[in-house]
């Protein structure tokens, strides 16, 4: 065995340092591009969806409509996407990325590479998940039942 295999064998949260660090890197270069050039193709069309000097009838005109705020969305999604993948490289060097927020256990590589911003394990996230879809189940009712005392 070579000497920088052993090496990255006998220190394997290293490695996972390096991996997970990588793959966020990449994540973070493949949205930065996508987002640079639909920025580019705004400035040159000089809208989000149609040309500039195309004439619409009224139809045309809301379907452009929908398409700029549809690709607009997906921008700022982009964007927001960004902003998680450069908050976890920083809590990845701060020694803190890959654990749960809430147990403090490490979370499966499985979930990280499909969610590289992920802060809490599975399980966490679905307690989570359950606790805010009961608050919200919760407050529709409130809502329907004020309905009647409000008479």
């Amino acid at each position: 065995m070579k000497a920088t295999q052993r090496a990255a064998s006998d220190n394997p949260s290293r490695n996972r340092y390096s991996d997970l660090k990588h793959m966020l890197e990449e994540r973070r270069g493949e949205i930065h591009a996508e987002v640079q050039g639909k920025m580019r193709n705004v400035r040159a069309e000089g809208t989000w969806g149609g040309k500039k000097n195309e004439v619409l009838d009224a139809v045309e005109s809301a379907e452009a409509d929908i398409q700029e705020d549809i690709e607009f969305a997906l921008v700022q999604m982009k964007s927001e996407t960004l902003n998680k993948i450069n908050d976890a490289l920083m809590r990845l060097e701060q020694g803190d990325y890959g654990n749960c927020f809430d147990c403090g256990e490490e979370i499966a590589e499985k979930r990280l590479r499909a969610l590289p911003f992920a802060v809490r394990c599975k399980d966490c996230e679905e307690a989570r998940e359950t606790v805010e879809q009961r608050e919200r189940h919760m407050a529709q009712r409130r809502g329907a039942t004020s309905l009647f005392f409000d008479m």
